[in-house]
């Protein structure tokens, strides 16, 4: 199944949908509904994440998808930030 709608609410599956700031040792902590569900390296590692929760989702529709809230930085960040 596809999301097809900006509001999570008439989504199927997960509701809420948090990636987390890149980690100290890389990757990003992924939470549905509160619950972690693992630690992503990349956004196919999301749709993976997703899928197994219930909600199909193409890696490429990640990004953009007005459900998913990327916390500190934006899907093209996986490792930490480097420390001065």
């Amino acid at each position: 199944m596809t999301p097809t709608s900006d509001d999570p609410g008439d989504l199927p599956g997960p509701s809420r949908v948090t990636v987390h700031p890149p980690s100290a040792r890389s990757g990003r902590r992924v939470r549905v509904d509160g619950e972690i569900l693992g630690l992503a390296h990349n956004v196919a590692d999301i749709a993976e994440f997703l899928r197994r929760a219930g909600l199909e989702i193409d890696p490429a529709d990640i990004a953009g998808s007005p459900w998913i809230d990327w916390r500190g930085v934006g899907p093209d960040q996986w490792e930490p930030e480097p420390r001065p």
